[in-house]
């Protein structure tokens, strides 16, 4: 099955924010004086893959797998137990289901953009039924390995989840949902910054994701309307 090159689907506004985003994050990591190589890399992949994401392309989850795995061993770094946790057990997985599930489901043969898809109730009401039961596991897990910032940290993963499973389900509620975890793991890397400068960047990194998710769902929007339509998505 072939496919196009994901970043020659990209607008021009796309290509600008997509470089704005590569670019703020490189100068955050050059103005720390003790720099981290892998918040560096994690950050510009994720950046990446957000804007594919966000254009409906499923090779946008295949960068989030690598992501995922990156960011988990930085997680690991400031015994963020929950975020590491989180990025190994669920979200590495759930980009690689949804990889498979996007590249099964294009909205027309040969092309990247994934079919956009509408949740039911049933489906909205098992989504939340699951969150309330990984929110409540999570947190004595992660309390029983001495998580740092433990109510924060099970926040996380509860907007994780959330934001993973409607993800898989092509929902364009997805994006709503990283902007709220984006929020959280902000407060999460303040936290660490404050006892170590070196996670300044992630900081940085997380605004760029939530400017990114909140373009995301306005774009997922417009591609479902056109999508209804039947008409060409390009702006």
């Amino acid at each position: 099955m072939k496919y196009q090159n994901p970043f020659k689907t990209l607008s021009p506004f796309q290509l600008t924010l997509w470089i704005s985003s590569l670019v703020i994050i490189t100068i955050s990591f050059l103005l720390v004086p003790d720099k981290d190589y892998l918040t560096l890399i994690a950050s510009l992949i994720g950046a990446t893959a957000l804007i594919l994401v966000g254009n409906g392309d499923p090779f946008g989850q295949v960068l989030c797998i690598f992501f995922s795995l990156i960011y988990a061993i930085i997680s690991y770094t400031y015994r963020y137990y929950g975020e590491m946790i989180t990025y190994l057990v669920m979200s590495a997985p759930a980009a690689l289901v949804c990889a498979i599930e996007w590249f099964k489901h294009p909205h027309r043969e040969g092309e990247n953009q994934v079919s956009v898809a509408t949740l039911s109730v049933k489906k909205w009401l098992m989504l939340l039924s699951s969150v309330v039961v990984v929110t409540i596991l999570f947190y004595f897990v992660l309390e029983h390995f001495g998580t740092n910032n433990l109510l924060v940290s099970t926040i996380s993963v509860a907007t994780s989840w959330f934001a993973a499973m409607l993800t898989l389900f092509r929902s364009p509620y997805y994006g709503i949902a990283y902007a709220v975890n984006d929020i959280v793991l902000i407060v999460l890397w303040i936290m660490a910054s404050i006892v170590d400068i070196s996670y300044l960047p992630m900081i940085l990194c997380f605004i760029v994701f939530l400017l990114n998710d909140l373009y995301g769902f306005y774009n997922w929007t417009r591609i479902e309307r056109c999508q209804s339509a039947d008409t060409p998505t390009v702006e």
